[in-house]
């Protein structure tokens, strides 16, 4: 492939990192390095609390835990998302609820919200695709006005805002993703946040076996015991040290994603109209992180031309999710709304190479070489 798809980004401070934890003898979870990660994205963000995970999907589970979502629950989400945000809740018992998405992007529609609580209810689940906010005044009216939670699936989202505030910030608690096709990476690894300071503490319990063991090494009490449910969500001091030296250049880094994101704007502005190509939306609320750039392509037919042609040429050019709703566990439990906004997004949507060593000249070379496909 002359032009991957992804190519994860190496700082240089990595393993100047890795092998300070390996030195200092402190390889388990919960270390300095681990410490300073939380601390780093606190401070930066304004999340109330940050502990690190093994993964989003594990962030999502947590969050399930926490907020004691069970059997006969109801959890509200949208359909055109990765597995992992329906399965956390759906592990616990609860019925996923599904809703379209927007006609201008893949973010959950509010509209249809409202119509979809019940008295089980327990939460909404929110995804900032390609990091672009989901209209939270709205959402979160909604959820105050029901008395429920707002979950944030962040996955794609560090350092993007709405209306002034981190994405992450905002609901209960938030989830994020450092896998290596994240902005800001620790090959596998994600981060729960927690913005109730009610929450704090069970929280820690829950990463930790459902034990107050974070306490205990904190001199906090003399002996630690079982007093949650909880798992295994703690990543090891190694994951840690990667992800600090990525954090220390997220600046850097997210400098050079927005700039690629702009230069493919600015490329592609004649797809509109020329070939009833819809480029991304970014609404006046929302910033963008440079996570995804994504073409809405006429239909399936002329996605699968696009995606062909490009790769036919050594360039990666890949589509997304598979409507949650139409999936083969999920189909049979659906009960038959239709969401053609989730499945014009399955159907339509192709990504573009976007990773942080991309050079100018090689987005230059995918934008022309989409152009002369699409006309072809």
């Amino acid at each position: 492939m002359k032009i991957p798809f992804n190519k994860p980004h190496i700082t240089g401070g990595e393993t100047t990192y890795i092998a300070q934890a390996i030195a200092s003898g402190k390889l388990s979870g919960d270390g300095p390095f681990t410490q300073k990660c939380q601390q780093f994205v606190q401070e930066v963000f304004g999340f109330r609390k940050a502990l690190l995970t093994t993964s989003c999907t594990d962030a999502l589970e947590m969050a399930g835990i926490l907020l004691n979502i069970g059997v006969g629950d109801e959890v509200i989400m949208p359909s055109y998302t990765f597995v992992s945000t329906a399965n956390a809740f759906a592990l616990r018992g609860a019925r996923i609820v599904f809703a379209d998405s927007t006609r201008d992007g893949p973010n959950i529609d509010p509209d249809q919200i409202e119509a979809l609580i019940t008295p089980r209810t327990r939460a909404i689940v929110i995804v900032h695709y390609a990091g672009i906010a989901c209209d939270m005044d709205r959402i979160q009216a909604l959820a105050a006005r029901h008395g429920i939670a707002v979950i944030e699936d962040a996955a794609h989202a560090i350092d993007s805002y709405h209306a002034g505030r981190a994405l992450g910030s905002l609901g209960t608690c938030g989830a994020f993703s450092f896998h290596d096709t994240k902005n800001i990476i620790s090959g596998e690894g994600g981060m729960l946040t927690v913005n109730d300071d009610s929450l704090t503490s069970r929280a820690e319990y829950i990463r930790e076996k459902g034990t107050n063991r974070a306490a205990f090494f904190r001199g906090e009490i003399d002996k630690y015991s079982w007093v949650s449910l909880g798992s295994s969500f703690l990543p090891a001091e190694l994951i840690a040290a990667f992800l600090l030296a990525q954090l220390e250049s997220f600046q850097q880094i997210q400098a050079r994603r927005v700039a690629i994101w702009n230069r493919y704007f600015e490329n592609l502005q004649a797809v509109e109209s020329k070939y009833g190509v819809e480029l991304q939306k970014v609404p006046s609320y929302a910033t963008r992180n440079g996570h995804i750039f994504y073409l809405v392509c006429r239909n399936a037919a002329q996605r699968e031309h696009v995606v062909s042609t490009m790769k036919a040429q050594g360039i990666g050019c890949t589509s997304h999710y598979l409507s949650l709703h139409k999936s083969s566990y999920f189909a049979s439990q659906h009960d038959g709304r239709q969401f053609p906004n989730s499945d014009r997004y399955t159907d339509c949507l192709v990504r573009l190479p976007l990773y942080c060593d991309l050079s100018d000249d090689d987005v230059d070379v995918v934008s022309d070489r989409l152009l002369a496909g699409l006309a072809a």
